[in-house]
């Protein structure tokens, strides 16, 4: 790998004091994200301000020096990865929430920030910022915003993307653009700020955003709604989803989750599918809410549905959920995670496929995930060491994704790109449709610098 020259280190050496760092601890902590690719980057700083990241950008264009920029590095898709080798730019000491204005439902914050700890700052305001992956206690906002990460309640209040109001960014030229504002309606010029939300850092780096909030709810309860099979499971989410009142979340888990599930000890029901469903309002509203969402959720191929109306209840429903990822490592060390979206009416047939799949590759593949959305989380679960299983797992993954856009349905709902899928993007998207954003990354981007390699397939 070049090294970089001299008059780079030393203009960033002068910059950033000891926010700029090339020694062998500092470059093995940002080699990787939690896609568990590796590549060591030449160099790792730290900016503590919006002027400090242009004048990194600015030199990484006069010296041809990839850039690649850096949340807190939970992502699985290897976005935040140096692949391409140059600099990681890491966001860790822009970590500062700038302004919580409760009367405009908005946070100002640096993208270093934690999503956990911004819902602690939020709490005594009644509100929260509703994007909930399950890394929210570690992962950055900066990191959500570059992958819109959505999680569970996206069936009610959407992706990151729904829940930004403006960014601040630095594009690939080191020019700083504003868009968007503490306003909830805006018909003013091009839409820059969703855009630059979920491009993975290739278009621009946000180094703030102001963040749309919502009112934490009063009151939630939740049910548990056994299934014959995933067909009857996904017209229960139709019917769930057709009917006025919105769910905050609505998991589906296949019949191999759930015999997965029991094999661990959860006192799981046997059933061909199971959605897990809440509902949040006040103590006047929540009984008729969810007695609403129950009505939809019963009907041809319903086995059981119960009912959690306090908290201790509800956790005991959701207990079986968050115990599904950690139980995978029980039946293998390797796992390949996809998340893949399907119309909801194609849950079935996406479900049915998986297991043909898992048949053909003689491997587990486990289903689940946010049902009311269509966005699943394909497992295929293997044994790294063992070289017939390892090119087995990897040969499942394309399937998987021809399957998935067979049924009308697209490569990621909330993980992203990468380089992961990237190569697949040629099968997503049409060659007018990748020209079209390939010549936005120019726009952007006109040398390459920004995380190159991700997203885009090679031209």
């Amino acid at each position: 790998m070049t090294p970089l020259p001299d008059a780079f280190d030393q203009a960033l050496a002068q910059l950033l004091g000891d926010g700029w760092r090339t020694d062998t601890t500092a470059l093995q902590a940002h080699a990787q994200d939690n896609s568990w690719r590796h590549a060591l980057p030449l160099g790792v700083a730290l900016p503590s301000s919006a002027e400090q990241v242009q004048a990194i950008v600015r030199l990484c264009r006069n010296h041809a020096v990839p850039l690649v920029g850096r949340g807190a590095g939970t992502g699985t898709t290897g976005a935040a990865v140096p692949s391409a080798g140059g600099i990681v730019l890491s966001f860790a000491r822009m970590n500062r929430i700038l302004d919580i204005r409760a009367g405009d439902r908005c946070a100002v914050v640096q993208p270093g920030v934690l999503n956990g700890d911004l819902q602690q700052a939020l709490q005594p305001h009644g509100l929260f910022w509703p994007p909930d992956p399950s890394s929210a206690d570690i992962c950055s906002i900066g990191g959500n915003l570059a992958c819109n990460a959505g999680g569970p309640r996206a069936v009610k209040y959407g992706t990151s993307r729904d829940n930004v109001l403006g960014l601040v960014a630095v594009t690939g030229t080191g020019e700083l653009i504003r868009c968007g504002g503490a306003y909830t309606k805006d018909a003013t010029g091009y839409d820059l700020t969703h855009l630059i939300v979920g491009s993975e850092g290739t278009l621009a780096l946000i180094v703030e955003a102001t963040l749309k909030l919502s009112p934490r709810p009063r009151s939630q309860a939740g049910l548990r709604v056994l299934y014959r099979d995933a067909e009857a499971a996904a017209a229960a989410v139709s019917r769930v989803m057709a009917q006025p009142v919105t769910p905050t979340t609505l998991e589906f888990m296949d019949a191999r989750s759930l015999q997965l599930l029991r094999h661990n000890g959860a006192q799981v029901p046997e059933a061909g599918a199971m959605l897990l469903i809440d509902a949040e309002g006040d103590d006047d509203t929540l009984p008729y809410l969810l007695n609403a969402l129950a009505e939809a959720a019963e009907g041809d191929g319903m086995l059981a549905l119960d009912v959690a109306s306090d908290g201790s209840a509800r956790d005991k429903l959701w207990a079986a959920r968050r115990a599904l990822s950690p139980a995978l490592k029980t039946i293998a060390p390797g796992k390949i995670n996809e998340d893949v979206v399907v119309p909801v009416s194609r849950i079935p047939a996406l479900v049915e496929g998986v297991q043909r799949l898992s048949a053909e590759a003689g491997l587990p593949i486990v289903t689940f995930g946010h049902a009311g959305n269509g966005n699943l989380h394909v497992n295929i679960l293997y044994h790294p060491d063992d070289a017939s299983e390892n090119a087995r797992a990897h040969a499942a993954l394309p399937k998987v994704f021809a399957l998935t856009l067979a049924l009308g349905g697209t490569l990621s709902g909330e993980h992203g790109i990468g380089v992961a899928k990237r190569d697949f993007m040629s099968q997503a998207f049409s060659a007018d449709t990748l020209s079209t954003m390939w010549a936005i990354k120019q726009a952007l981007d006109p040398d390459g610098i920004l995380n190159p390699g991700k997203v885009l397939p090679p031209v």
